[in-house]
């Protein structure tokens, strides 16, 4: 079952761009790209650092805002402008010395397949493409950029009884 299988996740990898977004991204006059992220999201990663749950992002889009906003989280492993995911999955599982079983990636389009069809748990918004839904073991019931990070990281938190009150950990 699922649920049981959340109580070993050591790592969580997030694609942004429909994951931790709703997929839009404003540009403005100056060309510069924007989006927006959920706040709730933010404080479920805050709370998994602290928690000593891994948080990574790789994501294919290039983004001096996202960066900016995950550094922001305290996330250490960032990575933007990828287009070979998996290669760059591997090497941190390498470094943090973590087998795929111990892993959950969130995805919710083609670019982050070969990464979801290889961990333990592969989990996607409820607007995730339908090949993604299709491999995924859990489907949020939340769209991306609407909590559906917090959804997720929630529940494993809650399994592995880290998920409390922590007034030190701010919604950013």
């Amino acid at each position: 079952m699922i649920l049981e299988r959340l109580k070993y996740v050591k790592a969580i990898f997030l694609d942004v761009d429909g994951v931790l977004t709703d997929g839009s991204i404003f540009v403005n006059e100056a060309g510069e790209q924007l989006r927006t992220f959920n706040v709730k999201d933010g404080y479920a990663i805050q709370l998994a650092i602290k928690k000593e749950i891994l948080i990574c992002i790789i994501t294919g889009g290039k983004s001096e805002g996202v960066l900016r906003r995950f550094e922001g989280l305290g996330v250490k492993e960032i990575h933007i402008g990828i287009s070979d995911k998996l290669a760059v999955m591997d090497a941190i599982l390498k470094k943090y010395q973590l087998n795929k079983e111990e892993v959950l990636f969130i995805g919710d389009d083609m670019p982050d397949l070969a990464c979801m069809q290889s961990v333990g748990i592969a989990a996607a918004p409820q607007d995730a493409v339908e090949e993604i839904k299709a491999i995924s073991h859990y489907i949020s019931s939340r769209e991306g950029g609407k909590g559906v990070v917090r959804d997720v990281v929630e529940k494993v938190m809650k399994l592995q009884n880290k998920w409390n009150a922590d007034f030190s950990v701010k919604s950013v």
